[in-house]
C-alpha cells in the first residue's frame, strides 16, 4: 500500500523564532509547513537593536518607532537617563511584526496552516505524524514529516511530549496594555524614549516597562510571583507615566521563560527554538533576537539531519547557540538574582548605571550581541565600583 506523501519539516508556532525557522528551511530548498493559530499575540516591549535589523533583513516600514534613550526609574523614583549614541534600538508591534515574517516565510517557499496543534504521533513506517485541529473547520489533520521544529512558546506542548528535561524551565508570566498616546503627550512622555521602572511595587523580582510604538505604547510588568497583581501594578504604571486615561486597545498575558532548557531536542526528529527552548535574556526579557537566531539554528540542525541522516545534527543547534551566547546569559542570570532580590539592590542597581562606563559597555553589549572585550581598564573600573555598592560603601 503506498503511504501518503511526506514533508521535510512542520514547523510548530509562528512566532518569530518559527517564521524564522521556517523561512530558511524553505530558503535551503525543503518542503516545509509553518502550522500557527490565528489571533496568537504575546505581550511584548517590542524593542530590536541594530544586529537583529542587520543580520535578518529587517525592513525600516517594519520599525515603527526608534529609541534613542532609556530611562530607568528607581524605587524611590531616581531616574538615570542612558542616550543611545550612535544608532537607536527599533521597536516593532508584534501584531504586524510576526504576521509579516510569516509572510515573509511563505514568500520563500513555506506552506502555511492554520490550526492548533494537539498531539505528535508516528506511523507504522517510523514517519513523524503531526496532528492538529484546522481552524477553518475544525477537522482534525494529520500531516507526515520527516522532521518537527517546535517554536510553539513557554510551555511547549511539543517540549513536553518529546524532549527530556522540559519540565526544568523558569518562567515569568508577563503582561501588558498597548495604549494610544494622546494628541496631548503627557509632559514627561517621550516617543523616542524607553523607560524601565525597578520597583518592588510594580515586580517583586523583574521590572516594569513603558515602550513607546510611534502612536500607540506598550506598559507592562512581569513576575514568577503568582500572587503579584500584574494588572493592578500595570494600572500603577499607566498613572505614573501619565497614560491612566489613555485609550485601551490590547491586553495580553502569556509566560516567558527566564532559562534556556537543559536539552532541545529528542535525539531523532524534534527540535525546539524560541520561547520553547528558554531563549529569552534574563535580566532585560529580551527575546524576539535571540528567538530569530534559535529558529535560523534550528533550521540549520534540521536541513543538516535531512542531508546526513545523523541525529546528531540536532543537538547542534543548543551547542551554537550557547557557545554564542550562553556567557551573556549566564551573567544576566546573576544579575537578576542579586540585583532584583530588593528595593533596597534595586536602589543602587540604578545608582550604579549613572556610571559613564557601565552604560558604554551595557549598550555596546545589548547593540552588538556580545560581552565587548576591548577597553579592559573599563572592566576592571566597573568591578571595583560594583564591589564598592555590594559593600555599602557608596552612599545612594
Amino acid at each position: 500500500m503506498k503511504q501518503p506523501s511526506c514533508l521535510d519539516c512542520v514547523v510548530i508556532g509562528g512566532g518569530p523564532a518559527g517564521a524564522t525557522a521556517a523561512q530558511q528551511l524553505a530558503l535551503a530548498g525543503r518542503q516545509v509547513l509553518l502550522l500557527d493559530k490565528a489571533g496568537r499575540i504575546k505581550p511584548c516591549g517590542g524593542a530590536i537593536p541594530p544586529r537583529l535589523i542587520r543580520d535578518f533583513a529587517i525592513p525600516p516600514e517594519q520599525i515603527v518607532a526608534r529609541a534613542t534613550a532609556a530611562r530607568m526609574v528607581s524605587p524611590r523614583a531616581a531616574q538615570v537617563d542612558i542616550p543611545i549614541e550612535d544608532g537607536y534600538v527599533g521597536m516593532v508591534d508584534r501584531e504586524h511584526f510576526d504576521a509579516w515574517l510569516r509572510e515573509r516565510a511563505a514568500d520563500a517557499g513555506a506552506r502555511r496552516a492554520d490550526g492548533q496543534f494537539e498531539r505528535l504521533e508516528r506511523d507504522p513506517d517510523g514517519v513523524r505524524v503531526v496532528v492538529y485541529r484546522d481552524g477553518a473547520d475544525g477537522q482534525t489533520r494529520r500531516v507526515r514529516t520527516r522532521s518537527v521544529v517546535g517554536a510553539d512558546g513557554a510551555r511547549s506542548q511539543v517540549a513536553a511530549q518529546e524532549v527530556p528535561g522540559a519540565d526544568r524551565g523558569r518562567w515569568v508570566y508577563a503582561y501588558h496594555e498597548v495604549v494610544a498616546v494622546p494628541e496631548q503627550r503627557p509632559a514627561d512622555y517621550l516617543p523616542s524614549r524607553c523607560e524601565v521602572h525597578y520597583d518592588g511595587r510594580l515586580s517583586p523580582d523583574f521590572y516594569g516597562w513603558v515602550f513607546p510604538h510611534g502612536g500607540t505604547a506598550s506598559i507592562g510588568t512581569g513576575s514568577a510571583d503568582k500572587g503579584f497583581s500584574l494588572r493592578q501594578a500595570t494600572r500603577e504604571l499607566r498613572q505614573r507615566a501619565g497614560l491612566a486615561e489613555a485609550t485601551t486597545l490590547r491586553r495580553e498575558g502569556a509566560p516567558i521563560p527566564m532559562k534556556p532548557l537543559p536539552r532541545w531536542d529528542n535525539g531523532r526528529d524534534v527540535v525546539l527554538a524560541g520561547d520553547a527552548a528558554g531563549v529569552v535574556a534574563p535580566a532585560s526579557g529580551e527575546g524576539i533576537y535571540y528567538a530569530m537566531v534559535g529558529g535560523q539554528l534550528a533550521a540549520q540542525s534540521v536541513d543538516e539531519l535531512l542531508a546526513t541522516g545523523d541525529v546528531r545534527a540536532l543537538a547542534r543547534a543548543r551547542q551554537r547557540f550557547m557557545r554564542e551566547h550562553g556567557r551573556v546569559f549566564w551573567v544576566l542570570g546573576l544579575m537578576q538574582r542579586f540585583w532584583y532580590a530588593s528595593d533596597a539592590r534595586r536602589e543602587r542597581f540604578v545608582s550604579i548605571c549613572r556610571d559613564p562606563d557601565v552604560q558604554q559597555l551595557t549598550f555596546d553589549a545589548y547593540m552588538n550581541k556580545r560581552l565587548v572585550r576591548r577597553r579592559p581598564m573599563a572592566h576592571v573600573r566597573i568591578f571595583f565600583k560594583d564591589m564598592a555598592h555590594l559593600l555599602g560603601l557608596v552612599r545612594v
